[in-house]
């Protein structure tokens, strides 16, 4: 993850259709990125897991509207002028997603739960530069995301599974950092910000 203010204008101009509350808090992680870059998501997504008390099955369904959400984004990159090496990263990497996304809904099934259906998603991109800067932003901010819910999960198998995943999305994000000439690790641990100030710089931001 980074320390690297993540510009508001790019993250707000991704559109999530969708009433849930995982969505929400999807909207939530992206506005907390938009405003502080990829360190102030852990600490809003632990503080608004811990408010709703939602349990192990509403903390995989907000993973999987992040999957959802990388899986539609890498989806829309195929659709782009992109260069073959870049082309076959997107391939890669959104067809990681998408057993992501799998696993996810038969573990929420596992557990008596409903899986959530896929909202729909906008994407800022029409080339590979703007591809490029958005894949980065979207790994920070989903590694943030996990790492910031992994507290609120009770079953030691949820978590160990979760832990696997984030271990994917944490090589997603550096090697998209690699491609876009950014340091992959910028700094041996990630300085904490205060969850008030999270919640009260990414409040306006969020859209209900």
């Amino acid at each position: 993850m980074t320390n690297d203010p993540i510009h508001a204008a790019t993250l707000e101009a991704i559109e999530v259709h969708g009433t849930t509350r995982s969505s929400f808090l999807v909207r939530g992680a992206l506005a907390a990125g938009a405003v502080y870059g990829a360190t102030a998501v852990s600490p809003f997504v632990r503080q608004a897991l811990g408010a709703t008390g939602g349990g192990d099955v509403a903390i995989l369904n907000f993973a999987l509207t992040l999957e959802y959400l990388e899986a539609a984004f890498y989806k829309k990159g195929l659709s782009l002028g992109l260069s073959s090496e870049v082309r076959a990263l997107a391939r890669e990497f959104g067809g990681h997603e998408e057993q992501h996304v799998q696993a996810i809904q038969a573990t929420v099934r596992k557990l008596g739960g409903k899986p959530l259906k896929m909202p729909t998603f906008s994407f800022p991109v029409k080339d590979e530069k703007s591809f490029l800067k958005l894949a980065q932003t979207l790994e920070d901010t989903g590694v943030g995301a996990y790492d910031g819910a992994a507290p609120a999960i009770r079953s030691k198998a949820v978590l160990a599974a979760a832990g696997s995943i984030v271990q994917v999305e944490a090589r997603h994000a550096a090697a998209i950092r690699l491609r876009n000439k950014v340091t992959p690790a910028p700094a041996a641990f990630d300085a904490a910000i205060a969850k008030g100030a999270v919640l009260k710089a990414v409040k306006p931001l969020i859209k209900a």
